[in-house]
């Protein structure tokens, strides 16, 4: 018997014409050993590259495990993520992104994971195989967040990631950047989901480029990152602290 009974398997794409195609492919292949109920869904971000037309040829090949969502202006990383989530329709949700720095075969090893009481199985890289400085960054970024948000998970940049329907039942998601992954890890966290973590390996980037680092868009997640503190760290604490009676909210 299936040790999972459906599956979505997820993959936001911003310009990854020369990646998507082989993604999805591995993604059905390996999905056919998992469930006979199982769908892919891809969302195109605006995509400039000819990552549509590759889309629309697959959805050819593919018309009954493939859906493809377009959006026709860009909503940004956690925009995509988000979409893909809202179309997804089984029980189990898996994704992780459409540039092949993961290799979607190894689902298979997040789902042998699941058990009874656990709701996220997350991936955690080997190794992280990137040019120096974004090793170094990306280290940074992962010791500097588990710190300032209190995460128990050791990478909450490892974006790949199997799910149960019901996180999405109790959590609502509002990021539109890159930083949807720690609002996804720490609101599980804090509603009190069971985690298992699983070693994924991590590859070079062989076709496009990261969307992530580059000087503006290290500061602008900085500023993210000081607003979501406030969101899910600050704040709460302040209102747990600081009660409010029933007479002072009238």
């Amino acid at each position: 018997m299936p040790k999972i009974s459906s599956l979505s398997l997820v993959f936001p794409a911003y310009n990854d014409a020369g990646t998507i195609a082989s993604m999805v492919v591995m993604a059905i292949a390996t999905a056919r050993t998992l469930t006979p109920d199982f769908e892919v869904v891809v969302v195109n971000d605006a995509s400039r590259d000819h990552t549509g037309e590759v889309l629309t040829e697959l959805s050819r090949l593919y018309p009954e495990e493939l859906r493809v969502i377009t959006h026709p202006q860009n909503r940004g990383y956690g925009g995509a993520i988000r979409s893909g989530f809202g179309h997804a329709t089984k029980e189990w949700i898996f994704y992780t992104d459409g540039d092949a720095q993961y290799d979607p075969r190894e689902v298979k090893d997040l789902v042998a994971a699941v058990e009874p009481g656990v709701q996220l199985v997350n991936g955690y890289k080997i190794t992280r195989h990137d040019p120096f400085h974004r090793v170094l960054i990306g280290e940074i970024y992962r010791i500097g967040v588990r710190f300032m948000f209190g995460l128990k998970i050791r990478d909450v940049d490892c974006d790949f990631r199997l799910m149960h329907r019901s996180i999405f039942e109790q959590i609502t998601l509002t990021s539109t950047s890159g930083t949807i992954t720690l609002e996804l890890a720490r609101k599980i966290q804090v509603a009190g989901f069971g985690i298992r973590e699983v070693p994924v390996h991590h590859y070079f980037r062989a076709y496009g480029s990261s969307q992530f680092f580059n000087l503006r868009r290290v500061g602008r997640t900085l500023v993210d990152l000081t607003r979501w503190w406030w969101r899910l760290v600050g704040r709460p604490a302040l209102e747990r602290r600081s009660p409010i009676s029933d007479s002072a909210r009238t």
